[in-house]
């Protein structure tokens, strides 16, 4: 995988206000944006897991924990989906 560093600066209490180290801090930050990008339908499932730097079922594992449907969509777009089909 092609990456690119990006630095981005913080208040330093920032990771004591948290109880978390950069490192942590910054895992859980790739995964929040992740999981909102892909709650947003702005990436796919696939795509957000590898931002997160997950697996696609450790991936699921963090959207059930963070109370986020793994399905983008919903129960009636997938009903009108299939009466146009």
């Amino acid at each position: 995988m092609d990456t690119v560093q990006i630095t981005i600066e913080l208040p330093r209490d920032a990771f004591s206000a948290l109880r978390q180290d950069p490192d942590t801090f910054a895992r859980e930050m790739r995964l929040a944006a992740a999981i909102q990008w892909y709650e947003n339908r702005r990436i796919s499932q696939a795509k957000a897991a590898e931002i997160a730097g997950l697996s696609r079922a450790e991936f699921l594992r963090a959207l059930g924990q963070a109370g986020v449907s793994p399905f983008q969509y919903s129960a009636e777009e997938v009903v009108q989906e299939v009466r146009r089909g």
